[in-house]
């Protein structure tokens, strides 16, 4: 199958790990917070108190409206702690400071459209800073805020409830603050310790977050990351500092999650990289530089590089076959109404064996009131270095769903299934991709891992996700998936259609059905531009979205298809099969041979199982791909396939819960 990849220029160089992940708390971010909080006080005081000329107040105002629009920006990025709440906490104490009439949510918002359609007239609100005539600008840059807002008024209609009424509320508190000081004769205070520096410091912001590090630059976020932003070289000692970093806004761009006083270490780092992909330098001056050019500027000696180092693809279990082992409940916490995640402590001697992949499931075997269980479930943590961890939605009478909602708790310990699965696609630190999901309910939870992990190694490959459920209250991991959306704001687009909660656009109300996806594929998603396809849901959603992709020229091999539940065995063809072959079957598991004759209508499967119960399976459906064998000799016919590709088909791999003889004698292998 051909692959759209970028120009050779573009792949040549894979962008390593930045090197500088987000700390449990930016103490300099929660340190220039609170002394901008105290410098604040003391000017608003000597301002009130008539202790101090203006031309003394008004600057100290304005540093401070400067200061925090960096603790807002570092919090829109989740920069500021792994806690989500600290980060919006710090996020809606910094706003106001910056515009006391918008609200948090709002600034998070613009600030990710920027980041989204950088350079992209119409698209991106930060233009209206960037771009104009010279003249214009100093006006753009002190009323940028007043754009803002006409900006987010064009667009409130597809902002979610929760955000339009916060949204409100600041604006209603922000206008009985100016009528208050109006009734009390404080305007003119108001003015000299608020408005007036509150101007001249956006007007500042605008000039260095904006106009700097993107004037004249032609290329959007979309068309080539490394020329959308600039970093300005030279003189780190003095404008590192006073610009709190942005000189390096570049990085900001590829990086968005790392702290702002990270910037410079994360340059420094991964440079070469960045000269490889022409990135857009100029010094403080404003003289342009190419990457030879800067070579030649710069000295050789003035820092010492890191060794370049990619993020690591995934290596998966060290077990040989999947096996069952004993591991403790670290964590059980309510992800919706009806859905929990529960999280492992995996013992250090145990590790290896259940490191995976992304997109990669557990089978979970447990005893519930003397009645053995055993259920799938998909792994949803980024394969490079997250937590072992399941999402459990409950079913109707669902014995181990029910069980996990209402009596697991942390320090208990499940029997678990070392990961298996090959829903994801195999990934290319140099690959320059587009990849889409469609999800519904709880098929979120591979598509998370998939996307966490394929965003982190492959840095130059986009990802759209459609993800259809009931409600926003019943949307798993909604809080994960706006963080990533920030995180990899560039890269990463997300459209939730909910069937409960009439919605202003189209695209985003009812389910998702061949219509939207038809107004997708004939927009937004053209096919011949996607280079892999991942679906996961229910049964009826995942073949309407394939057939669709069919029929609008999508190779089936691009099509990635998972089931959390295949067909029942008493629903198979048993009945489709016209005569029944007697056979004898061998199978190979842990280096021993096994023969054992198939009774009537048996799979190779409940064959074997009479012989060794822990032959490994899992859904029993064709869904999951856990009792995939080789086969070795003989034929077989396999009433259902929803798990093996047509790569391990070619191989000779089989599911044995599906497979039935053709053939008096068959061989398989567990261990091949």
């Amino acid at each position: 199958m051909e692959l759209a990849t970028a120009p050779a220029a573009a792949v040549s160089h894979a962008v390593p790990h930045p090197g500088e992940p987000v700390p449990v708390l930016a103490l300099p971010t929660v340190g220039i917070f609170f002394g901008a909080l105290a410098a604040w006080g003391l000017a608003t005081w000597a301002a009130i108190g008539d202790l101090a000329s203006p031309w003394a107040t008004i600057p100290v105002h304005a540093a401070v409206t400067f200061v925090m629009f960096t603790v807002a920006h570092e919090a829109t990025h989740y920069a500021i702690s792994r806690t989500r709440w600290v980060n919006g906490l710090f996020g809606r104490l910094a706003a106001p400071f910056v515009a006391a009439w918008g609200s948090f949510p709002v600034f998070s918002y613009i600030h990710i459209e920027h980041h989204r359609h950088s350079n992209d007239e119409g698209s991106d609100p930060d233009t209206y800073a960037s771009h104009g005539r010279w003249w214009q600008l100093p006006f753009r840059w002190a009323s940028i805020d007043l754009w803002y807002t006409r900006f987010y008024a064009s667009r409130w209609r597809s902002r979610s409830a929760a955000e339009v009424a916060e949204t409100a509320a600041v604006a209603v508190l922000s206008a009985v603050g100016i009528a208050a000081c109006a009734a009390t004769g404080n305007l003119w205070t108001l003015a000299v310790a608020y408005v007036l520096p509150q101007r001249i410091g956006l007007l500042v912001l605008a000039w260095w977050f904006d106009w700097l590090p993107h004037h004249g630059l032609a290329e959007t976020q979309r068309e080539n990351r490394y020329r959308a932003a600039r970093a300005r070289v030279g003189m780190e000692w003095l404008f590192t500092p006073l610009m709190l970093s942005q000189n390096y806004h570049l990085v900001h761009h590829l990086h968005p999650s790392i702290p702002f006083y990270r910037y410079l270490a994360a340059w420094r780092r991964n440079e070469e990289a960045y000269l490889e992909r022409d990135a857009a330098i100029a010094t403080v001056f404003g003289h342009q530089l190419t990457s030879e050019e800067y070579r030649v500027w710069r000295e050789l000696d003035s820092f010492s590089l890191a060794r370049l180092r990619p993020v690591e693809v995934p290596e998966g279990s060290s077990a040989p076959r999947a096996v069952f082992a004993r591991v403790p409940v670290a964590e059980v916490k309510r992800l919706t109404e009806d859905s929990v995640l529960i999280t492992f402590d995996v013992p250090e001697a145990l590790r290896d064996q259940f490191g995976f992949t992304h997109g990669q499931h557990l089978t979970v075997r447990t005893d519930l009131g003397g009645e053995g269980v055993r259920r799938n479930y998909s792994i949803c943590s980024a394969a490079t270095g997250g937590p072992l961890r399941i999402a459990v939605k409950r079913i109707p009478d669902g014995a181990f769903s029910t069980f996990a909602m209402q009596q697991l708790v942390a320090g208990d310990e499940l029997e678990l299934m070392t990961p298996t699965g090959r829903f994801g696609a195999e990934l290319d630190p140099l690959a320059a991709k587009h990849y889409v999901a469609i999800a519904a309910g709880s098929g979120i939870t591979p598509i998370l891992s998939i996307l966490a992990t394929t965003l982190e190694v492959e840095a130059e490959s986009r990802f759209t996700l459609i993800y259809g459920n009931r409600t926003r209250a019943s949307t798993m991991f909604r809080d994960e998936l706006d963080e990533l959306e920030l995180r990899y704001s560039d890269r990463l687009e997300i459209l939730h259609v909910v069937s409960r909660e009439p919605q202003s656009e189209l695209l985003s109300t009812g389910r998702i059905d061949r219509e939207k996806l038809e107004i997708l594929l004939a927009t937004t998603l053209p096919p011949d531009e996607i280079d892999e396809w991942f679906l996961c849901g229910p049964l009826g959603l995942t073949e309407t979205a394939r057939e669709t992709l069919l029929e609008h020229g999508v190779h089936p091999e691009r099509v990635r298809l998972e089931l959390f539940y295949g067909y029942d065995a008493a629903s198979s063809s048993s009945t489709a099969r016209e005569t029944i072959v007697p056979c004898v079957a061998s199978f190979m598991l842990d280096g021993a041979e096994y023969i054992v004759g198939l009774e009537g209508d048996e799979s190779i499967l409940e064959a074997a199982l009479r012989v060794r119960s822990d032959v490994p399976y899992a859904c029993m459906g064709g869904a999951c791909g856990t009792c995939r064998a080789k086969l070795v000799s003989g034929n077989l016919e396999m009433d259902h396939n929803f798990a093996l590709g047509q790569d391990d088909l070619d191989r000779g791999y089989v599911l044995t819960c599906q497979s039935h003889p053709t053939t008096p004698q068959v061989r398989v292998d567990y261990d091949g």
